[in-house]
């Protein structure tokens, strides 16, 4: 019995100081009726204090979903979605927007991107610290090409209609991992129609690459134009249940796997 009532005391004093974390916003403690808390070692605040704290001219409403207007800025958080939108771009959550106590709470430091501001980490104190920049992101028709939105939304759609938004966000991991390869070319337009060994990707074969892109396969490309990462360092993917070729699965090493597909580097 006294071994139990170690353990639970251990685990109590364990659980406490784990879940907090002060922040401070420019010097001054974040004030706010719902305290940040550590989530997967990730630091959620409550975005209507963080986003006051950062922009005086901040005004904060719920209108199906929170949204926050200033002078520059606008920026709208849906409870349970893997993403933000500031200025029209989409800023990856990999835990999901989070609710507490009525409150919505978004990771600081994607706020910190969507408001231009910087976070740093006191280890000694254990505190965050969120200094204001210019107090809003570079406005999503500045920041996207074109070209790139258009041909990867148009890949991730032909390629993972059904799959679930992470897998769509992984299979454009792939198209831009491989961008970034030396043994692919250095474009999002010429890792797809490259045609060597009969073409990489089915869909430039078959015409479904040139239909027009469900909503959600836009969202995606956005989200990983923007640096969401769902697939790690994978090269290539299949649905092994879909396709008789399995050289992938043969020749390359596993790195996970997402609803139908499975990714390899």
């Amino acid at each position: 019995m006294r071994k139990i009532v170690t353990l639970l005391l251990c685990l109590l004093l364990f659980a406490g100081p784990a879940g907090a974390v002060e922040v401070l916003v420019d010097g001054v403690p974040l004030e706010s009726d719902v305290d940040p808390v550590v989530v997967n070692s990730t630091t959620y605040v409550p975005l209507r204090s963080a986003a006051e704290a950062l922009r005086e001219d901040a005004q904060v409403t719920w209108e199906g979903q929170a949204v926050v207007r200033a002078s520059g800025l606008e920026l709208t958080a849906v409870p349970g979605a893997l993403y933000l939108e500031a200025n029209g771009r989409a800023l990856y959550i990999a835990g999901g927007v989070r609710t507490a106590s009525g409150r919505v709470l978004v990771p600081v430091r994607v706020l910190a991107k969507a408001m231009d501001a910087r976070v740093d980490w006191d280890g000694r104190t254990g505190t965050v610290l969120l200094t204001s920049g210019t107090g809003a992101i570079e406005d999503a028709s500045l920041y996207y090409k074109e070209d790139e939105v258009y041909w990867l939304s148009r890949i991730i759609s032909a390629e993972s209609r059904g799959e679930p938004l992470l897998g769509k966000i992984a299979v454009g991991n792939v198209v831009l991992n491989r961008v970034a390869h030396g043994d692919f070319s250095a474009t999002i337009y010429g890792v797809i129609f490259d045609d060597r060994w009969g073409g990489q990707f089915e869909p430039v074969s078959n015409g479904t690459i040139y239909q027009t892109p469900t909503a959600e396969s836009v969202l995606a490309a956005r989200l990983v134009l923007d640096g969401a990462d769902a697939a790690g360092d994978s090269l290539y993917f299949l649905a092994p249940a879909l396709t008789s070729n399995h050289w992938i699965m043969e020749n390359r090493t596993f790195v996970l796997r997402i609803g139908a597909h499975w990714f390899y580097r």
